[in-house]
């Protein structure tokens, strides 16, 4: 009988033999990418907070911008290769996952959504190659979790609208040239296009942050900001409009979160052979071996929970509470594996000399955003016991 192979410590279930020969080609691809241009240069992006402008056109050459969506010179991929574009993405760094999931997931999705034909061939093709960037304004200081209590309203002035709020964390805003913000109505809550330099728009940086530092983070102000009828998505009334793009954006999550995971696991696995105390590799360690293992079993076992529902979402089966399940269970692990890296490498595990603390940074955003952890235990409480909680 002939001898098998020992498993593969980053593949150790043969994940990647479970992919069609195109997903393995984009994977493949992506993760050039990131080792070749992201990589060298991401800790040095990171600790001086700057993000490249210049990165979104390659993106957009490389056909991840709305990849996922299908005309208008988006590439139609599938959800499965979305995600590992996600994946592959993240495992360089969560900032480059984030531009790319609010790119096409939160400004381009509800635009192929909702928008009008007009709407579409105006902003998507130039969206799709990165010359447009594009940002999402929902969250509000004082509206987080509780979406439906945004203050930010626009009403009616003749054909036009007159907006006036204010949206924070709004990732691309500072370099975006559409933001598509969400606001209050006599109808209900609408979605409206709001091109950079309208009058009464202004966008404000956020800074001092500690994750996140390779991502550009806005607010976006506005005052009497007058809005043309084209402004108007619609194809959509209500808060099923900016939650359905929160559920698109939260499917891209459950794949990166895992690559920033894979990226903190395979360095503390390098570090735990090559680093000695007392005599011998520290991954000689029974303690170091147990905390590599199981940093191992739920990077596996995230990386099938989002092959599935990759799947479902290919057949049009995946429901948003699967999705709401997804992000809660692989970023609190991704976390959860970053940290257990960091104590891995000991103090060196706190400099950019390594990935993980960056990550482990990163990912606090990650558990926040797009739904905290509490909201999407919530979300799944409610499907197994039919009891809202929220309310």
């Amino acid at each position: 009988m002939p001898k098998r192979p020992r498993p593969d410590a980053l593949d150790f279930l043969g994940i990647n033999g479970l992919l069609g020969d195109d997903e393995r080609a984009l994977r493949a691809g992506v993760s050039s990418y990131v080792r070749d241009r992201i990589a060298p240069e991401i800790d040095k992006w990171f600790e001086a907070a700057h993000f490249p402008a210049e990165v979104v056109a390659e993106l957009g050459s490389m056909g991840l911008l709305g990849m996922h969506l299908s005309g208008y010179g988006c590439a139609g991929r599938t959800a499965v290769e979305y995600g590992l574009a996600c994946l592959e993405l993240e495992a360089g760094d969560s900032g480059l996952r984030s531009l790319v999931s609010v790119q096409g997931s939160l400004a381009m999705w509800p635009i192929w959504s909702y928008g009008s034909e007009e709407q579409k061939r105006h902003w998507l093709p130039s969206m799709a190659t990165g010359e447009t960037v594009g940002c999402f304004g929902l969250t509000e200081p004082d509206s987080g979790s509780d979406p439906s209590s945004m203050r930010t309203t626009a009403t009616r002035a003749g054909e036009g609208w007159i907006l006036n709020g204010h949206k924070r964390w709004s990732t691309n805003g500072g370099i975006a040239k559409v933001a598509v913000v969400w606001a209050r109505t006599e109808d209900g809550v609408r979605g409206f296009l709001v091109p950079r330099g309208t009058p009464g728009f202004t966008v404000r940086a956020i800074e001092h942050k500690l994750s996140l530092r390779a991502s550009v983070s806005s607010e976006l102000l506005f005052e009497d900001c007058k809005l043309g009828p084209e402004s108007l998505l619609p194809g959509v009334v209500g808060m099923g409009g900016p939650l359905s793009c929160l559920n698109e954006a939260r499917f891209g999550i459950v794949w990166g979160a895992m690559g920033a995971a894979r990226a903190c696991f395979e360095c503390a696995l390098e570090h735990s052979k090559s680093r000695l105390q007392f005599g011998k590799p520290i991954g000689a360690f029974q303690l170091t071996q147990a905390k590599l293992v199981d940093m191992l079993v739920e990077l596996d076992k995230g990386m099938l929970l989002a092959l599935h529902l990759g799947r479902l979402k290919d057949n049009g089966e995946l429901a948003p509470e699967q999705v709401s399940l997804g992000k809660l269970n692989n970023v609190r692990e991704a976390l959860r594996i970053a940290r257990a890296a960091r104590t891995i490498l000991g103090a060196d595990g706190i400099t950019l000399e390594y990935p993980v603390i960056r990550h482990m940074n990163n990912l606090e955003s990650v558990l926040t955003y797009e739904g905290t952890s509490e909201i999407h235990t919530l979300i799944v409480g409610e499907a197994i016991t039919g009891l809202r909680a929220f309310s």
